[in-house]
């Protein structure tokens, strides 16, 4: 017995995604000009279409990458290289590392960079983004959904508040794309990165949503794939896999909501029977798959290995640092959480493949690691 909730990490790939990942693609290269490679452009416009359809944006609008940390270094290079190097770049304190990370090499190459900090629910808050807006502002990067809490963020109104002065903004929605409805326009962001493995489409696809209009520059240099904007043969089956995953999500969205939220509401109920459990975020919109929670005084790492025995797989958002200790997770430093209460806290999210008993019968088999490490057992 046992179960996978570790979704926010990876999902498991849905059946029909490996079906169309295994029928009806040919070989080709999908730059050649003969009918195999015919073929396999076909097989990679037909997703196009299918991830536009789920954005509800236009198809020539996307460009395909191999991750999200890509798509994210992408836009703030092209966004750095435009500017020289100079001037500002603007981020929040729960991004994502792959955002982090290329704010820190802007800055490392003369840029300055500001990381807007979460009010204690774990959301930053609007006008926060408005006191950091400078004239020299090249681009604000705001996630949509935090990975860890699963928070969402106030990216229309944030978008607003950039565009009156001029700013574009990168929105990461890696984390929410087949969870919850994202469209763009609605959004009035300029960017916005998906990826096919958080919602049940393989690994080593993602896309790049670029507003109509702008131009992004690319980050490697090579051939002319994706119009010249992202050079490389394309990793055809996995972008056929990842349309399909958009394919399916477009179709089963609120009854996927529904799932999770059930699953969810089941766990938290749960977790009122374990003393010094704190659930993290309550106050805020929230994923419909996420559970943030502390277990006070323990170490939610032996927590973590005690229940990967048991079958169950969760993660913490802590980090090793050099001398092999777990760090606390830089986000919940960032909402006011002390060091002993982040290392206390495990992740638990949920995915299609679960199930509501499974939920139930995780509960029970974590109250009971609960208090075995509590009593010292």
């Amino acid at each position: 017995m046992g179960a996978y909730f570790d979704n926010n990490a990876t999902t498991p790939i849905e059946p029909r995604v490996a079906v169309a990942m295994t029928l009806g693609i040919d070989h080709g290269n999908p730059s050649s000009a003969h009918k195999w490679g015919r073929k396999s452009r076909e097989a990679i416009e037909t997703a196009r279409g299918q991830v536009a359809g789920l954005l509800g944006v236009q198809p020539p609008e996307i460009i395909f990458t191999g991750s999200g940390t890509e798509a994210n270094n992408q836009v703030i290079y092209a966004a750095g290289r435009q500017g020289g190097f100079k001037g500002h770049l603007l981020t929040t304190t729960l991004e994502h590392p792959s955002i982090h990370a290329a704010a820190a090499r802007m800055r490392e190459m003369g840029m300055e960079v500001t990381e807007v900090p979460p009010d204690d629910d774990g959301v930053v808050q609007p006008e926060a983004i408005a006191e950091s807006v400078r004239p020299d502002t090249r681009l604000a990067c705001i996630m949509l959904a935090n990975n860890e809490l699963g928070t969402l963020q106030p990216v229309v109104k944030a978008a607003e508040i950039c565009h009156e002065h001029g700013v574009p903004v990168l929105c990461d929605a890696v984390q929410a794309v087949g969870k919850i409805p994202v469209h763009p326009a609605e959004l009035g962001i300029d960017f916005l990165t998906l990826g096919a493995h958080k919602f049940h489409g393989p690994l080593g696809a993602a896309a790049l949503w670029v507003k109509s209009g702008l131009e992004v520059a690319p980050l490697f240099a090579g051939g002319g794939q994706e119009g010249g904007r992202r050079p490389g043969t394309e990793n055809v089956h996995a972008i056929v896999g990842l349309g399909k995953a958009c394919e399916i999500a477009a179709e089963e969205l609120t009854e996927r909501r529904n799932h999770l939220i059930e699953m969810r509401v089941t766990f938290e109920r749960g977790l009122a029977g374990i003393d010094d459990a704190v659930i993290h975020a309550t106050g805020a919109l929230r994923l419909p798959n996420t559970t943030h929670v502390a277990f006070l005084g323990l170490s939610g790492r032996d927590l973590m290995m005690r229940l990967d025995e048991a079958g169950y797989a969760v993660s913490t958002g802590a980090a090793c640092g050099a001398s092999g200790e777990p760090l606390p997770s830089r986000t919940l430093l960032a909402m006011g959480i002390s060091k002993e209460e982040a290392l206390a806290s495990l992740r638990v999210s949920f995915g299609m493949t679960n199930t509501v008993d499974e939920v139930k019968t995780f509960v029970e088999t974590l109250t009971a690691q609960v208090f075995m490490l509590r009593a010292g057992a």
